[in-house]
């Protein structure tokens, strides 16, 4: 289980990594720097493939396209280097940014956001016809969501709390419910950042400050650990051909000395264990 260096592009903030099935290509953002990356397994080629405004989270349409998910609650489609606007700004994040991203089986979005000064994040729900809805307050700082693999539930992780919830879920409306803790981190572990589900059911997070990813199973017990030569581990997902790859990304690329050697790299690691492909969103645009 030694994690193998992918692409070192020195992320202040590198984060969301996700499978492009269509393409063969993993994307990854670096939030603070404005910049997407992507890489092609097949050819081991990787670039920087998008530099503006900060991009929070992302995810893959049906057609191909990626949704953007901004600073000041700009919603943005972009393919190929061509960007078209879905939503300019949400008048209330003004201030602050999208975070962790995820579409849900009927393609819509879930986003959170970040908090600002005394004002606390969001999370909102992004329909297919571009509404948009605003379900949770108080979030000390939005971060990591999956599905139950019976689409019944959804985990949703709230960083400074340490604390992963599990809420009934509603495919059909979207609705969330019945929220309680799934999983409670101790202070000295790390904070749970991104995360996802593989197709065991059994929940992966990535811990900031904990230098390592660990699996958990479905009742909430430590499976394994992997550890990162990294502090700040940010997000994890599986790709590949056969999803068994697991990509993670790091931060603190420009604070080599003190987050660690791996910080702001982007490692591969594969222990057998297969995920799923992440829903498409279908967001009209």
């Amino acid at each position: 289980m030694t994690p193998e260096l992918i692409a070192d592009y020195e992320c202040v903030c590198g984060e969301g990594p996700l499978w492009h099935p269509g393409e063969g290509r993993l994307y990854w953002t670096d939030i603070d720097t404005g910049r997407l990356f992507r890489y092609e397994p097949a050819t081991g080629r990787h670039e920087q493939c998008y530099q503006g405004e900060m991009v929070g989270g992302f995810t893959i349409q049906a057609d191909g396209a990626l949704l953007l998910f901004m600073a000041r609650g700009a919603i943005k489609r972009w393919q190929e280097g061509e960007l078209t606007t879905v939503i300019p700004e949400i008048p209330e994040e003004r201030d602050s940014r999208f975070n962790d991203v995820i579409a849900d089986p009927a393609g819509r979005v879930f986003c959170g956001t970040m908090p600002k000064g005394k004002r606390l994040g969001c999370l909102h729900r992004l329909d297919t016809n571009g509404s948009l809805t605003r379900l949770l307050t108080g979030i000390g700082c939005s971060n990591g969501m999956g599905f139950t693999p019976d689409r019944k539930g959804m985990y949703y992780t709230d960083s400074p709390k340490r604390e992963i919830y599990l809420f009934d879920y509603d495919e059909t409306t979207g609705a969330l419910s019945n929220q309680r803790v799934f999983l409670r981190t101790p202070e000295d572990d790390g904070v749970p950042d991104g995360m996802t589900v593989d197709a065991e059911g059994c929940i992966w997070t990535a811990k900031w400050g904990g230098s390592c990813v660990v699996r958990y199973t479905p009742e909430g017990v430590e499976e394994r650990r992997i550890h990162f030569p990294a502090q700040r581990v940010s997000s994890l997902t599986f790709g590949g051909e056969d999803y068994t790859d697991i990509y993670v990304t790091t931060a603190g690329g420009h604070q080599k000395e003190t987050a660690g050697p791996g910080a702001g790299v982007l490692f591969r690691v594969n222990v057998g264990i297969r995920g799923v492909p992440e829903f498409p969103s279908r967001v009209a645009v």
